[in-house]
């Protein structure tokens, strides 16, 4: 028996397998969740996806090209899940988006208009829009996860436009929580600890991040990946059916640190 036997979700961001979407798909599906996966545009991008899908043991993977971006795209996506599914009982966002170019040491200052709002456009209201239609096929309730990191409450050299990205979508969650409890929704983040992950790398200074939180953290290490799978899977199941609105951090501890 599994804490996830029967539901039935969609995941967002796996890229390859190093994703987080990824380590948190293959933990719900050892659960015995099924997921349908939501991958960018382009041939190159669901063969990437596909390729660490069915490596990870799932054949022939049900896949949904979305820009979330693109209302249309949106509406597609949700219309096939509909079709496929009658109901879902979960979403995963996993997906952010922000000019590396602005993603350096001092220079936030720096940030283009149109940069700023395409960060916040992808990082943090495609929560609100995906919410917006999995309301629509959640009749029994359900749970969205989302993926921040502390760089939305704390100054991280070269985090920059995605720390004011992440807070954004922290505060979605909160505001969702509150509208979408009364349909027995429930909305959480996840915080995690630094990840070598596509986006991550990008990031000025990463590497440094990995050395500070393995030093100062309590546990004294950085994570991995399938921890962060195993509390969505918490998350997700009704070992969490009283959270939401929440912020769970998943970083050995690093984030309690006056350092």
């Amino acid at each position: 028996m599994g804490l996830l036997d029967g539901q039935k979700g969609l995941v967002f961001g796996v890229a390859n397998d190093r994703s987080i979407a990824w380590h948190v798909a293959r933990n719900v599906i050892n659960q015995g969740a099924t997921c349908a996966f939501a991958h960018l545009p382009g041939e190159k991008m669901e063969r990437r996806a596909r390729k660490t899908i069915e490596a990870g043991g799932i054949a022939d993977p049900f896949m949904i090209s979305c820009d979330a971006t693109n209302d249309d795209d949106l509406d597609a996506t949700f219309a096939t899940i509909k079709e496929r599914f009658d109901a879902i009982d979960f979403v995963i966002h996993s997906i952010a988006y922000a000019d590396r170019e602005y993603l350096k040491t001092g220079n936030f200052h720096q940030t283009p208009r149109d940069v700023f709002l395409q960060a916040l456009d992808i990082s943090a209201y495609s929560l609100v829009a995906m919410s917006k239609r999995a309301l629509e096929i959640m009749p029994n309730g359900g749970s969205i996860v989302a993926m921040t990191y502390f760089g939305s409450e704390k100054v991280l050299p070269g985090y920059n436009v995605m720390g004011v990205a992440k807070a954004a979508l922290e505060a979605s969650t909160r505001y969702l929580s509150a509208e979408l409890g009364e349909k027995g929704i429930r909305v959480n983040t996840i915080s995690a600890g630094p990840l070598r992950t596509l986006s991550s790398m990008a990031v000025g200074g990463v590497d440094e991040m990995f050395e500070w939180a393995e030093k100062k953290s309590p546990l004294r290490r950085n994570i991995e990946a399938d921890e962060v799978g195993k509390t969505a899977v918490y998350l997700l199941s009704d070992l969490a059916s009283g959270v939401t609105g929440e912020n769970l951090y998943v970083d050995c501890g690093y984030n309690i640190m006056g350092l």
